[in-house]
């Protein structure tokens, strides 16, 4: 059995949810001592132990609930009383969710991507570069951004993807950003967006209607024009509006919503698009 202490490779390998549960204090006969740890996963495999028998069941049941609202709590176990043990002491368990890191994709390794990815390695994100160019690519120099040099589609089936997973689309042409987004908006994710003008935006929410691509409600979801409104010009404010934005969404503060576009609007400014 892998030692518990060995949390981070296990998560990283399992690539679950999970909850750690220490035994924080007890009274009298019990099977472990202040301490002792267990790591729950979503699919309530275990590693360590708390003492096994219904303890440790009520204990997984207790940390399956962890994992699904994400709020840790203190549970006091009377083990003769509450659960049948011949132990018969008292132990108190805390269980805490172990919250899942929060994955960055940016599609582009341009002046955008670039000043985004060095602004977002800072605050708490786990940021991964994707681009076709490998000069773009070699010239991030930061080792704690992940660089891949690879053709968007191949990387995007080469990639997991969840509910911590945020996607920014900011590529140097206006085909490779609709492939890249048309191939990850039904991709699990908890931010979607991607750099562009109004124009851009109502061409894409076309193209994406008519060959069926996507429902009004998937474009609704997807933050375009990207960022904060905060009238950014140069790549670093315009990096700076699409972190605020992710920020925003991480905390869980509700945004106020972009205006819909009206697609009766889009087909006066269709013939217009630039490819």
């Amino acid at each position: 059995m892998q030692s518990i202490l060995d949390i981070p490779e296990i998560l990283k390998r399992e690539n679950l949810a999970a909850a750690l549960c220490t035994v924080v204090s007890t009274k009298g006969s019990t099977p472990r001592k202040a301490g002792a740890k267990m790591l729950v996963l979503q699919n309530e495999k275990i590693y360590g132990t708390i003492g096994g028998g219904n303890l440790e069941k009520q204990v997984i049941e207790a940390a399956l609930v962890t994992i699904e609202n994400k709020n840790s709590k203190l549970y006091k176990f009377e083990l003769l009383q509450q659960l049948g043990m011949c132990c018969g002491g008292t132990v108190e368990i805390f269980i805490e969710p172990i919250m899942e890191k929060n994955k960055l994709y940016i599609f582009g390794a341009g002046h955008v991507g670039t000043a985004l990815a060095l602004f977002a390695q800072n605050t708490g994100f786990e940021v991964t570069v994707i681009d076709d160019r490998s000069d773009y690519i070699h010239a991030l120099k930061n080792e704690k951004i992940n660089k891949i040099y690879s053709q968007f589609e191949n990387a995007i089936e080469n990639l997991s993807f969840d509910k911590q997973t945020y996607i920014v689309v900011v590529t140097y042409s206006h085909p490779s950003d609709r492939a890249i987004l048309s191939l990850c908006i039904n991709k699990p994710n908890a931010y979607l967006g991607m750099i562009g003008s109004r124009r851009k935006t109502e061409v894409t929410r076309k193209k994406f209607l008519e060959s069926k691509i996507a429902t009004i409600q998937q474009l609704n979801n997807i933050d375009m024009p990207i960022g904060l409104d905060i009238n950014p010009e140069t790549p670093a404010e315009i990096a700076v509006s699409i972190l605020a934005k992710l920020i925003e969404v991480k905390n869980g503060i509700k945004p106020k919503r972009k205006p819909k576009i009206d697609i009766l609007e889009v087909e006066k400014c269709i013939n217009y698009e630039c490819s």
